[in-house]
């Protein structure tokens, strides 16, 4: 078996694909269109106990079109990019656009607003990865974590995946773009026993180059570390506490607050931080910023889907709300311009601070270290925030024992403005980095 073949079209025939969209969008009597073509790769391994269970390759292509009729909007799309079939999904798109209602705030983002001369986010490093190779990178994984202790009894697998793609994007303003990326990871999780309880955990490293993912004993080692300490875990009862959130579960706490200031629940009105523009949300030492250019990072793109150019700006500035998250269309409903963000944020970062986990652990004192959330019990218009959860209780800055079975609830609003510390362990896995999060006090509900 060979490894994952090149892109079968590169930039420039994907730039040729979307040209032709827009060619016969024009035809079709259109007085705009916008068009976003992609095509990638990638390979998947997945081992549970040794043995391969899965081992897929992919290849997937697509075109997106929407077209305008004054301020009448139809969608279409097509994975057959031949011109017979381009011109059928430009029919079908105007077909359900002369169908539709006007609306007053559709159409593309304003032409002065598109990127133009963009840097190079280093963002395409392929791994010349063979089938074999990813097999056997899984397999080392998975044996280190259930080598850790004889008490890690089963597994739930450990896998290898690599994808790469490329996008174009182009509307009637004359602008197209475009850019290759990629994404590698390596991720593990097993089951420990202890006196009859069993515990599982889990742990993943992800880039886009794959010299820079952790090896495949060091995912495997914390895998196996994280589901160990959970053993002999208790319960807890009812009380009001400070919580730490881990920073993969603080990545989470910040994506409710990008989910508050989005337009679409801000014009839609169902949003807890509803009007608080130039208001303080979080406490005076907090900075958030968005930063799209980070050259390697995962969250990093040139423009946004409707081709703005994305820009290094503040969220959070001392505490007070600077901006919210807008493509062109909420920005319009909100009588705003859009922030470059169709399709969602790019890095936004919260400025880390001075003391690492272990840090904050001795800052809390006594609390509770939230390392797994379960459910979704969330209500972006109240802000009312309740959900399962698992982690540490902590005494005297040290972790005591492991904790499950209990929840934890507050409302967001207050949780913000209750952040006490941001730790130095950033994780920057994903288009949220954050450290972990320390928040003065939230219920803890569990045994009566």
């Amino acid at each position: 078996m060979n490894a994952i073949r090149p892109l079968a079209m590169d930039e420039t025939q994907l730039e040729a694909v979307v040209a032709q969209a827009l060619e016969e969008a024009g035809r079709a009597g259109a007085t705009a269109a916008e068009a976003v073509v992609s095509i990638d790769n990638g390979l998947g391994v997945s081992v549970r106990l040794g043995e391969v269970e899965t081992l897929e390759y992919h290849r997937d292509k697509g075109l997106g079109l929407t077209l305008y009729f004054g301020q009448r909007k139809g969608n279409a799309s097509t994975a057959d990019f031949r011109p017979e079939a381009i011109r059928e999904a430009v029919a079908a798109a105007a077909a359900i656009a002369r169908h539709t209602a006007e609306d007053p705030y559709a159409g593309l983002a304003e032409a002065g607003r598109m990127a133009g001369h963009y840097p190079d986010l280093d963002l395409d490093h392929p791994w010349a990865l063979e089938p074999g190779d990813a097999i056997e990178l899984a397999r080392s994984c998975e044996a280190t974590a259930r080598g850790v202790d004889a008490r890690i009894k089963n597994s739930e697998g450990a896998s290898v995946n690599t994808y790469r793609g490329t996008v174009v994007y182009g509307n009637t303003h004359g602008f197209t773009g475009g850019y290759t990326g990629t994404r590698h990871s390596l991720s593990c999780s097993v089951v420990a026993e202890q006196d009859g309880a069993m515990q599982r955990d889990y742990w993943y490293s992800a880039s886009r180059r794959a010299a820079q993912l952790d090896s495949a004993e060091q995912v495997g080692r914390e895998a196996a570390r994280r589901t160990l300490r959970r053993l002999a875990a208790r319960k807890l009862g009812t009380r009001q506490v400070p919580v730490i959130f881990e920073a993969d579960l603080a990545r989470g706490f910040i994506g409710h607050f990008v989910g508050a200031i989005r337009g679409g629940a801000l014009y839609r009105k169902a949003s807890f931080l509803l009007d608080q523009l130039g208001e303080p949300v979080f406490p005076s030492f907090m900075q958030i910023e968005e930063q799209p250019h980070l050259p390697g990072a995962l969250g990093s793109a040139p423009f946004d889907g409707e081709g703005v150019a994305t820009t290094r700006r503040e969220l959070v500035r001392d505490g007070v709300l600077q901006g919210y998250v807008l493509d062109s269309y909420s920005a319009r409903r909100l009588g705003m311009e859009t922030t470059g963000n169709a399709g969602g944020v790019h890095n936004l970062t919260v400025k880390p601070g001075e003391r690492d986990l272990e840090g904050l652990l001795r800052e809390m004192g006594t609390g509770l270290l939230v390392t797994e959330l379960i459910g979704h019990g969330i209500n972006m218009v109240t802000g009312d925030y309740s959900r399962g959860a698992a982690g540490f209780w902590v005494e005297n800055g040290e972790l005591c024992y492991p904790v499950e079975e209990i929840t934890i609830a507050g409302n967001l609003k207050d949780m913000f403005k209750g952040v006490v510390a941001v730790g130095s362990d950033l994780d920057a896995r994903g288009n949220i980095r954050t450290g972990s999060i320390l928040i003065d006090r939230v219920t803890v509900a569990g045994e009566a």
